[in-house]
């Protein structure tokens, strides 16, 4: 039976990011894909302009019904859409324990649209702490949950040692956008990894939710973290490079 890869995540209509790319970059590595909508949006390749939560009633019947016919291998969690899907991610990420986990923590959008309640971050940190295999933030989203401003690699590494221990988790915190330099750096619990690369002059889409599917892939396919961080950003990279714009705005990428 194949292994089928479940994407938690908000539906993007331009198909540049979410539960859609997430599906594609499944595909692309050989796995079925199975998606969990938290919420619904309204946007294009240049901006969000409205999110509409689905609501926890409705995100633990989805869920249901699918572990019913299916088991899933592994699980990626993009937006969440709003606090009322904390409590029911946390049971289902408690009824998979075990499983490759990859959360991408997706507070606010490109474009400064917050997309889960500010308020509700520490919550939802805890209802992830110690189930998840490994934390994807950009560094706004590492900067939030460590308190500390990061413009540079030792900033990160400090921040990426506070954030996995918070959640008794891996993290690697992604820096693509620091000022001078393009590197991502892990922190896996025991040392600090640094992925150096170059900086990319395009404005694109999705990079995140990219990223963070490939590493859940190399996981499932039993690649050491490390091997799978490299890999994944990798991988990432190369799909900047050949990202193209479909609309007016951002680039999007293509797993194929």
């Amino acid at each position: 039976m194949d292994k089928v890869l479940v994407s938690i995540a908000g539906f993007d209509p331009s198909a540049g990011a979410g539960v859609l790319l997430d599906m594609a970059v499944f595909r692309s590595f050989g796995f079925p894909g199975a998606g969990l909508l938290t919420a619904a949006t309204a946007q294009n390749s240049r901006r969000v302009e409205a999110v509409r939560c689905l609501g926890g009633p409705f995100l633990h019947r989805q869920y249901q019904i699918l572990v019913q016919d299916v088991a899933p291998a592994g699980i990626k969690v993009g937006m969440l859409g709003g606090k009322e899907n904390i409590p029911v991610l946390g049971r289902i990420l408690d009824d998979q324990r075990g499983l490759p986990i990859v959360v991408d923590p997706v507070f606010r959008s490109s474009s400064g649209r917050w997309l889960i309640e500010k308020r509700a971050v520490p919550s939802y940190l805890d209802r992830i702490k110690g189930r998840i295999t490994l934390l994807t933030p950009n560094l706004d989203e590492a900067a939030l949950i460590s308190g500390r401003s990061l413009r540079r690699p030792e900033d990160m590494k400090e921040a990426a040692r506070r954030v996995a221990e918070r959640l008794a988790a891996p993290c690697l915190i992604k820096g693509g956008h620091l000022a001078r330099e393009a590197v991502d750096v892990l922190y896996d619990g025991e040392r600090c990894v640094l992925f150096r690369h170059k900086k990319k002059a395009k404005d694109v889409h999705g990079t995140g939710c990219f990223l963070s599917s490939s590493l859940l892939c190399y996981l499932v396919m039993k690649k050491p973290l490390v091997e799978a961080c490299s890999l994944a950003i990798d991988l990432t990279q190369d799909a900047i490079h050949k990202a193209r714009r479909l609309g007016k705005g951002r680039a999007v990428l293509s797993p194929f």
